[in-house]
């Protein structure tokens, strides 16, 4: 099919993938003057850098695109006049319902945590939400994503405003042709994807090939899991699928387009593997591999085989290893020490 045409932003993100430069399998991205891989920037650690240096770090590797979780007020006056740095912002999940509740609310968040900002910090993208669909919280989603489009748009402003979802949506996946969401994502989800098209907004998609591979891994090649495979592991009607990514990607396009959402760009908002925390399924060494493959996937400017003509486009998670995550793998996403900002491998 052909690529659904994304508005003017979505067209900056496809502008990443232009300059990286090739990797052999887990070793260092051979950097030019920037790298158009997005990171993750959390702030779960009781020992973390200041943003002052976490800044230096992303320009010194070539960094122009991060994600933070919430407008932490420090990390967005550190941007300040870093116009070069593209961010994306969420909302916290526990303020949704007060702005799902209120217009007036949303204009109160957006006048504290955004507005302040827009002179000199280059803000592209509002994440409500951070995988709160399918659940409890998820109907707040659309009336807040609702009232923020409509109040960026009366501002004329280049913002664009979406969720962040992760492939729990799926009720079925495998093979990816029969890709397919659970109920409760058909009501809470499919709302917010017909929303996103009539705004020509992409959704932002969570995947993590780790965990299918962690939970099968006699059955699950490492290779397929880690864009290794030399050669097709699993062929679903005329699409044939060499990595994990790519097919749990395209499970999510056939889930959409069974509920009739078929023009709806999707950006990678997380995608990674913990260098521990699980044996040797999570080593440094598998955590390059698959990352540093990630960024070649990016990189060769491919799409996927549902949507070929599509180049890849995403985050990273995460820049460091954080401690007051849960303890096991999610401390160990990382890809740099937080203490003293050393690569735990090396990747830029």
């Amino acid at each position: 099919m052909d690529c659904p045409s994304p508005n003017k932003l979505f067209l900056f993100l496809l502008s990443w993938i232009a300059t990286l430069f090739g990797i052999k399998h887990h070793g260092p991205v051979n950097m030019g003057t920037t790298t158009n891989v997005g990171l993750n920037y959390g702030l779960l650690g009781d020992n973390l850098p200041s943003p002052s240096d976490v800044i230096s770090l992303y320009k010194s590797i070539g960094i122009t695109k991060i994600r933070i979780f919430d407008p932490n007020t420090d990390v967005l006056n550190v941007l300040r006049g870093h116009h070069e740095i593209e961010l994306t912002v969420g909302i916290k999940d526990q303020d949704l319902a007060a702005l799902a509740a209120s217009e007036e609310a949303v204009k109160g968040w957006f006048a504290t945590n955004i507005e302040p900002y827009l002179a000199d910090v280059n803000i592209t993208f509002i994440t409500v939400g951070n995988e709160v669909i399918p659940g409890p919280i998820g109907p707040q989603v659309l009336p807040v994503m609702q009232s923020l489009t409509n109040l960026v748009k009366s501002k004329s402003l280049t913002i664009s405003v979406t969720t962040v979802v992760a492939m729990s949506n799926l009720g079925q996946s495998y093979p990816p042709s029969a890709g397919m969401f659970t109920p409760q994502s058909r009501e809470q989800l499919v709302p917010v994807l017909k929303f996103l098209s009539q705004a020509r907004t992409p959704i932002l998609v969570n995947i993590y090939p780790y965990f299918a591979y962690a939970s099968n891994p006699v059955n699950i090649s490492l290779d397929y899991a880690t864009f290794n495979a030399k050669t097709v592991v699993v062929e679903d009607g005329a699409m044939q699928y060499t990595n994990m990514f790519d097919a749990i990607f395209d499970a999510f396009v056939w889930a959409m387009e069974k509920d009739g959402v078929k023009d709806v760009s999707m950006v990678v908002s997380e995608t990674g593997w913990p260098s521990a925390g699980n044996g040797n399924l999570t080593t440094p060494e598998i955590a390059a591999m698959y990352n540093g493959n990630f960024v070649k996937h990016v990189r060769s400017g491919k799409g996927t085989p549902k949507r070929p003509n599509c180049s890849v486009t995403g985050f990273i998670f995460a820049t460091f290893n954080e401690n007051q995550k849960p303890v096991g793998t999610e401390e160990h996403f990382g890809l740099y020490e937080p203490t003293d900002l050393k690569p735990i491998y090396k990747l830029f």
